[in-house]
């Protein structure tokens, strides 16, 4: 193990899955575990200015999925497997019991709050509480697909093409397309973004590898996980859930996100808007951590 400099205090480690993934971590902290997901295209450095507040209370651990930073890329297949949401989960919990942990709280954003929606229906009795951050349920998504929902999701149905288009199109210029993404659904400048967080996104986003397998993460939710959510319709969120969303970004403006959870939800939900665009934990995290915080010391 080695230390992460976006980390101080933690320390940082590969855990092996069944299926020879490796899953990249950072842990750290005393109390309650708390596993910490980031979204595309970024990667668990999108955790580091709340991860060493969060340790003061709980044990956090803070992944990268499979295909982003500096976990496994296994080499993707026509329809996107293995980068559906339910291998992504079965990496989480396989991570979690290595690391002697059977139930833990799970707080994620975009991708990964898709990844914690599927364990949450997949593994129920794993989780304490989830936080989902800045989604609605993939169905949802797919079933809404409208001019205005085409516009604002353009990179669902793109990056979800014939495998090599659309990572043909990004390769060239990595930092030109996914800085033009974290600008326009953050709602942000890139100044807006902590420096040594937004180099790090860089670092990842500029190996082909990663651009490839976050292509095939894409076309699996456009298939293999749309299926499973189908199939699924009847499952529900189980335990106190959080659901946290940007009050200047698309889903704000076109949907009652909290009446969307509840319908998924059996459990308690609270619902609350942060001000800021899709990547309002690199851009409000003061006032996401309060969130945050209020919610894991005491869910409903």
């Amino acid at each position: 193990m080695s230390a992460d400099p976006l980390f101080p205090g933690f320390t940082t480690g590969f855990h092996s899955c069944l299926d020879g993934v490796d899953i990249a971590y950072v842990a750290g902290g005393n109390g309650p575990p708390l596993l910490l997901l980031h979204g595309y295209p970024q990667t668990r450095a999108m955790w580091s200015e709340l991860a060493g507040t969060l340790a003061q209370s709980f044990t956090v651990i803070a992944a990268d999925l499979r295909g982003y930073g500096a976990s496994s890329k296994p080499e993707p297949n026509q329809d996107g497997a293995p980068y559906s949401f339910r291998d992504m989960a079965a990496d989480m919990l396989s991570l979690m019991s290595a690391l002697g942990h059977q139930r833990f709280h799970l707080t994620a954003h975009d991708r990964g709050a898709r990844v914690g929606h599927r364990l949450a229906l997949d593994a129920p009795e794993r989780l304490i509480s989830l936080c989902l951050l800045d989604i609605i349920p993939t169905t949802d998504v797919w079933a809404n697909m409208d001019a205005e929902m085409s516009l604002a999701y353009w990179h669902w149905p793109l990056l979800a093409q014939s495998p090599g288009f659309a990572s043909s199109l990004i390769t060239p210029d990595p930092d030109g397309f996914f800085e033009h993404c974290l600008q326009s659904w953050g709602k942000a400048k890139l100044t807006d973004f902590d420096p040594e967080s937004l180099e790090a996104y860089r670092a990842a986003w500029r190996d082909p590898a990663m651009i490839i397998a976050t292509c095939a993460d894409y076309r699996s939710g456009a298939f293999a996980d749309l299926d499973h959510d189908r199939q699924d319709e009847q499952k529900t969120i189980q335990c106190p859930l959080l659901v946290l969303y940007g009050a200047r970004g698309v889903l704000a403006q076109k949907f009652d996100v909290g009446a969307l959870w509840r319908r998924r939800a059996s459990g308690p939900v609270q619902c609350e808007a942060i001000d800021g665009g899709h990547f309002f934990v690199d851009t409000a995290p003061t006032e996401t951590l309060a969130a945050l915080r209020d919610f894991l010391h005491a869910p409903p």
